[in-house]
C-alpha cells in the first residue's frame, strides 16, 4: 500500500512531517513524500521514498490556476503518482483549495458525482459521526445535499463500518419547514428517496451528542460548524486541566483522573482522526490539518491508506449505484 505524500504546507515545519512520515512507515505503509530537498535524509527510513520537488502551492495563490500552471507542484504530483497507478492515495497537509483542485482534475470525479465534498470525523467522544461538507461548496443547491447524503452514507458504510448509517440535515429546527430554501427543498427530496436512513433535521447541538451517524451541511456551515467543535474541545480541555490544578485537594483528583481524562483529550484532539477525505472521486484524496503534529500526519496518511486497503472508492461507487444516489429524485427536480 503506497501513499503519495505531499511534503509542504505542514504549518509546524518538515521536521514535524518527515516524524509524521516515519510513524505511517512504521505501520506497513509505503510514503512517497514530495519534498524539498533536506528531505533526502528520509530515504534512509525504511518504507519511505523521497521525490525531490522544489515547487508547491502556499495558501495565498489561486487554487485552480495555481493547479493548472504549476503541473511540477508537490500537490500536482502527488494527484498524479495516483491517477497513473503508481500510489493507491494522495495526502496533502497543504493549501485545501490546491488539493482538492489537484484532486479533482487528476483523479477525476465517480459517474453521476455532481460535486466531491470533504468529510471528516467530528472531534466528538463515543461513536464516529461523519460531517461533510466541511470546505469544498461554500454554496450548494438541494441536490447537491442529497448527493452528499448518499457519499456520506456510502462511506460510513463502507469504511467507518457503520451499519444502515442514519443521516441528518443541519439546519436551524427539526421541523421540515426550518432553514434556508435549498435545505428545505433537500429534506423534501431525502424523504422521499430509497437507499439511505433519513432521521430529518439534526439542529448544532446534536453534533457532540451524535445523534445521526452522518450530518450534512454546506461548506460554509460545516467548516465553521467543525472549528467551533475543534476549538470548544481545546478551551474545555484546558479549563479542566486548570481546575485539576487550582488547589491541593483539586490537584489529588486530577491524579485520579489523568488516565481517563488523557484518554479523552486524545480522542477529542483533531490529529486523532488525521483529516477529511475528499468524497466522490475515482481516487483516494485526504486534506490533512495545516497544523497537524506528527501524529496527525501519520494518522491522515494512515486514513488514505485504510480507504484504499477497503476500496472505500469502489464501495462508495457501489453503494450510490444500489441506492442510484438520489437520482430518481433529483430527475424529479430537474423536470420540475
Amino acid at each position: 500500500m503506497t501513499v503519495a505524500l505531499d511534503g509542504y504546507g505542514a504549518e509546524q515545519g518538515f521536521d514535524v512531517l518527515a516524524e509524521g512520515a516515519k510513524l505511517a512507515a512504521a505501520d506497513g505503509i509505503a510514503v512517497r513524500v514530495f519534498g524539498p530537498e533536506q528531505a533526502l535524509g528520509l530515504n534512509r527510513v525504511e518504507g519511505v521514498e523521497v521525490v525531490p520537488t522544489t515547487e508547491w502551492i502556499g495558501n495565498d495563490e489561486d487554487p485552480v490556476a495555481a493547479v493548472r500552471a504549476k503541473k511540477e507542484a508537490s500537490v500536482v504530483r502527488a494527484a498524479r503518482e495516483v491517477a497513473e497507478g503508481r500510489a493507491e492515495a494522495m495526502v496533502s497537509p497543504g493549501s485545501t483549495g490546491a488539493t482538492m483542485a489537484a484532486a479533482t482534475f487528476g483523479l477525476r470525479r465517480l459517474k453521476g458525482v455532481q460535486r466531491p465534498a470533504l468529510a471528516v470525523q467530528v472531534p466528538v467522544p463515543g461513536k464516529p459521526v461523519l460531517l461533510l461538507d466541511v470546505g469544498a461548496n461554500v454554496e450548494v443547491r438541494a441536490q447537491h445535499l442529497v448527493q452528499f447524503a448518499f457519499l456520506g452514507a456510502a462511506f460510513s458504510a463502507a469504511v467507518l463500518d457503520v451499519d444502515r448509517p442514519t443521516v441528518g440535515l443541519l439546519t436551524v429546527g427539526e421541523e421540515s419547514g426550518k432553514g434556508r430554501d435549498e435545505v428545505v427543498e433537500a429534506h423534501r427530496l431525502l424523504s422521499a428517496a430509497e437507499g439511505i436512513e433519513f432521521a430529518g433535521n439534526v439542529e448544532g447541538r446534536d453534533l457532540p451528542a451524535a445523534k445521526v451517524d452522518v450530518v450534512v451541511t454546506d461548506g460554509f456551515t460545516g467548516n465553521v460548524a467543525l472549528k467551533l467543535l475543534e476549538g470548544t474541545a481545546r478551551a474545555v480541555a484546558t479549563a479542566v486541566g486548570d481546575a485539576a490544578r487550582s488547589n491541593p485537594i483539586a490537584s489529588l483528583g486530577g491524579l485520579l483522573l489523568k488516565p481517563a481524562l488523557g484518554s479523552l483529550r486524545r480522542e477529542l484532539h483533531p490529529d486523532t482522526t488525521g483529516g477529511a477525505i475528499l468524497l466522490g472521486l475515482r481516487g483516494v484524496a485526504v486534506v490533512g490539518h495545516g497544523s497537524s503534529g506528527a501524529e496527525g500526519i501519520a494518522n491522515a496518511v494512515r486514513l488514505a491508506a485504510r480507504c484504499a486497503e477497503v476500496d472505500a472508492v469502489g464501495r462508495t461507487a457501489a453503494l450510490l449505484l444500489e441506492g442510484d444516489a438520489g437520482r430518481g429524485a433529483l430527475a424529479a427536480e430537474d423536470g420540475a
